[in-house]
């Protein structure tokens, strides 16, 4: 198979978890070639790039930084060669929380032996991971170093990472971050979501279980446990993360949204003419809240679909213009209406705050907005940057006051069992840090936190 195409195409499918860059490693079982950069999927390959990729093994990854800064370096998968000469490469989605005790490891070791001349140049909790395993696989093989260090790394973590004969895929205990496992007529697929399966024409088999480490070779498939399974799924997978395409845990997520949207209408009725949604992770909530509220569905905001995700933008101030070259009200639907509008979440306000103003400015009598998610009052250390916890507006506003800062006529928020039923998990399996401050994964004191 022509994996480097199919790894291109299954990114394709996997862009909104990460736009900062992009990177592909292939296999010909002898050697390993990676190339990666800054930029989307589109702008980092091309067929020139991809055609000079070859072999039958491949790890591709999109970045969105939760720590390191956006630089080469960081862009994944990352790359170790071990002390008997083979090659090592990693992708990973999701955030440690021991790093600093990682990191120490490192240092120790690069005194020890060669493998990266002596200096630690990464800056990212992957980076650690690539070369703790690239030391010890020398002598023990990367299924037994995998084994032996998968254990001890706290936190969130999907990872896929390959030597040249095989590939391997793990899931943390908690199962924080989703992974699933495709097959090929052919071959055999992990990804981050079943989307990118079905682009690749993959069958699901299942998703790797938290705390399982998969090996796939010319001999077929391995799995091995390094640790008891715990489930705590990220609930904002749900919520915003995932595409509506996706299935997570046998639920379609799309499914999940339209649910969470009747649940809203339900909890925090309005009375109002039109429900419009902010596109495009407002709109199957929006749907669900117009379809239990008997108020018409319509659509006031057009987007521009060639702009990246503001919540993923670095700086405050392409935050603020990214709203408005993102979102444009349709004033003649807009005009003289009293309108519910539904997002998935405020974070940090300033996306409601503009869409709120803009709504007036284009001759909405009332703007009720409604919120499919919790309030966001507390900061993710498991691979979402939510940024610290005085960013967020919820943390220490009520919900009027929040109200009044955004300037809405009324809000309203799906309450936490609301979401959590939507969803079809059991609250207990369901990681929900971020909406009420129980952090399943023990964190660091601060000053060692990722």
């Amino acid at each position: 198979e022509d994996v480097a195409k199919l790894t291109y195409y299954g990114l394709y499918a996997l862009q909104h978890r990460g736009q900062e860059a992009a990177g592909i490693a292939v296999s010909d079982g002898r050697r390993t070639v990676v190339f990666k950069d800054l930029g989307l999927v589109s702008q980092v390959f091309d067929e020139q790039v991809l055609s000079s990729l070859r072999g039958h093994l491949a790890i591709g990854h999109v970045r969105y930084s939760t720590t390191g800064s956006t630089t080469w370096e960081n862009a994944q998968p990352t790359f170790r060669t071990t002390a008997t000469g083979s090659g090592l490469v990693l992708g990973h989605n999701g955030n440690l929380v021991n790093t600093a005790e990682l990191r120490e490891e490192v240092s120790a070791l690069s005194g020890r032996q060669d493998t990266r001349r002596g200096e630690v140049q990464a800056s990212t909790d992957s980076d650690l991971v690539c070369e703790l395993l690239a030391a010890t696989a020398a002598d023990i093989g990367v299924e037994e170093a995998a084994m032996r260090l998968l254990p001890r790394l706290r936190g969130a973590f999907s990872l896929a990472f390959a030597d040249e004969q095989t590939l391997y895929a793990a899931r943390d205990r908690h199962g924080v971050r989703p992974l699933v496992l495709g097959r090929l007529e052919r071959g055999w697929v992990v990804a981050s979501e079943t989307a990118a399966l079905d682009i690749v024409g993959a069958s699901m088999v299942r998703e790797v279980e938290p705390g399982e480490l998969l090996a796939i070779d010319a001999d077929g498939i391995r799995s091995s446990r390094f640790a008891a399974a715990e489930p705590k799924g990220c609930v904002f997978e749900y919520v915003y993360l995932a595409r509506p395409d996706t299935t997570i845990s046998g639920r379609g997520v799309h499914a999940a949204r339209v649910e969470i949207g009747r649940r809203l209408a339900k909890e925090h009725p309005a009375d109002a003419d039109l429900v419009i949604p902010v596109p495009e992770s407002g709109t199957p909530a929006a749907v669900g809240y117009a379809e239990a509220s008997g108020i018409p569905y319509g659509l006031g905001l057009v987007k521009n679909s060639y702009v990246g995700r503001t919540f993923i933008q670095p700086s405050q101030t392409i935050r603020q213009l990214g709203i408005r070259l993102k979102l444009n009200p349709l004033r003649e639907i807009v005009d003289g209406r009293r309108l519910v509008i539904v997002d998935d979440s405020i974070v940090r306000g300033n996306t409601q705050r503009a869409l709120v103003r803009m709504l007036r400015e284009a001759g909405a009598r009332e703007v009720h907005v409604r919120i499919s998610s919790p309030p966001v009052a507390w900061p993710c250390f498991y691979g979402i940057d939510f940024a610290s916890r005085a960013e967020l507006l919820a943390n220490g506003l009520s919900t009027e006051e929040i109200c009044r800062s955004i300037e809405a006529d009324s809000l309203g928020y799906v309450s936490l069992e609301g979401l959590v039923e939507a969803t079809t998990v059991p609250m207990a399996q369901l990681c929900r840090a971020c909406f009420d401050g129980v952090y399943p994964v023990e964190l660091p004191e601060s000053a060692h936190l990722g």
